[in-house]
């Protein structure tokens, strides 16, 4: 008997909801009428910037006795670090792919 046969079928993936406002010119939308690649940038740089605020937070409760846990404190500031982390490679890997099309001879 195959054990690949066992697993159960993941359903498909959904397209990314929402629609790019009109008079907008953040970016282009797909050609399906997804999401405009600027707007997921802005979204993306939003929640980076909520996570920051909440580890901020949590902190703040933290030292000030508020809370005493500690637990949840640096699990806010450790998603707060990665979230950055992240947003930055992003950032280098467009800035590259920029750099890289500018390079490109037509």
């Amino acid at each position: 008997m195959d054990p690949l046969l066992n697993i159960p079928q993941m359903a498909p993936l959904s397209p990314v909801s929402g629609s790019p406002k009109s008079g907008q010119g953040s970016g282009a939308a797909g050609s399906e009428g997804g999401v405009a690649f600027g707007d997921l940038l802005k979204q993306a740089l939003q929640e980076v910037n909520q996570a920051s605020a909440q580890s901020e937070e949590e902190a703040r409760n933290l030292m000030t006795g508020e809370s005493a846990d500690m637990h949840t404190a640096m699990l806010a500031v450790q998603k707060a670090d990665l979230s950055f982390q992240m947003m930055m490679a992003v950032r280098s890997k467009l800035i590259d792919a920029y750099r890289e099309v500018m390079r490109m001879q037509m």
